[in-house]
C-alpha cells in the first residue's frame, strides 16, 4: 500500500518530463511558419506543455501530502478536505510556475526542491519557446 502512491508519482514525473523533453527537442510537436513569424501551432504546443507541468506537478504535490510532505498555509497547518487539499495542490502549482509564488502557501520538507524544479522549469520554458521560434523562422530564410 505504501508504495502505490509512489509509483503515481513516478508516473506523474515520467509524463512530466517527456512533455518537456519533446517540447525542447521537437519531438511530436511539427509547427510550420507563417509569414508574420509567429507560429499558432507552436504556441499551442505551449499552452499544452505548460498545462501539462502545472497539472502533474500539482498531483505531485497532492500526493505528497498524504505522505505527510504538505504545505502551509499562511504559515500555519491547517486541516483541509481532500479536494481542498487538490485544489490547494494545483493553485500552488500555477502560482510557482508562473509568477515565483505569492508566499500564501509554502511548502514543506522536500516539496520545496520540488518548488524550486518547477519554478526553473517555468522560467526555461519561454525560453525554449522563443528558441524554437527562432530557429524556425530562420530555416524558413534559408530554404
Amino acid at each position: 500500500m505504501f508504495i502505490i502512491p509512489w509509483l503515481i508519482l513516478g508516473g506523474i514525473a515520467f509524463i512530466v518530463i517527456k512533455s518537456l523533453i519533446d517540447f525542447i527537442r521537437g519531438g511530436r510537436f511539427r509547427t510550420e511558419m507563417r509569414d508574420a513569424g509567429f507560429s499558432l501551432d507552436l504556441f499551442y504546443s505551449l499552452v499544452i506543455i505548460f498545462i501539462i507541468v502545472i497539472t502533474g506537478f500539482g498531483l505531485i504535490y497532492f500526493i505528497l501530502s498524504f505522505q505527510g510532505i504538505i504545505l502551509v498555509e499562511h504559515g500555519e497547518l491547517r486541516q483541509v478536505s481532500v479536494l481542498g487539499t487538490l485544489i490547494h495542490s494545483l493553485y500552488f502549482s500555477g502560482v510557482t510556475m508562473l509568477t515565483i509564488g505569492y508566499g500564501d502557501i509554502t511548502p514543506i520538507g522536500i516539496g520545496r526542491l520540488i518548488a524550486v524544479l518547477q519554478a526553473l522549469i517555468g522560467y526555461i520554458l519561454p525560453t525554449a519557446f522563443v528558441l524554437r521560434l527562432v530557429q524556425r523562422g530562420q530555416r524558413s530564410r534559408n530554404e
